[in-house]
């Protein structure tokens, strides 16, 4: 796996295009997300998936009941 030089990781530059299209994805599910995580899955030194796990905080209304804080989009 070729070493990424140190300015490179400096100034945030990615080593392909491809990194740049999995670097936008990956900050798109993090803006996406209110509660929750972002996982990657790396292979052989390559980003092959990335997992969101969203949580949605729930409260009790006046009955009791627990209802959604937010509208799921």
């Amino acid at each position: 796996m070729p070493e990424r030089d140190a300015k490179q990781v400096a100034a945030g530059q990615p080593d392909s295009p491809v990194a740049a299209t999995i670097e936008q994805e990956i900050l798109r599910a993090v803006a996406r997300i209110e509660y929750g995580s972002v996982e990657g899955v790396i292979h052989d030194g390559k980003v092959v998936q990335i997992e969101c796990r969203e949580k949605i905080r729930v409260a009790r209304d006046d009955a009791g009941r627990k209802t959604a804080i937010r509208q799921v989009r």
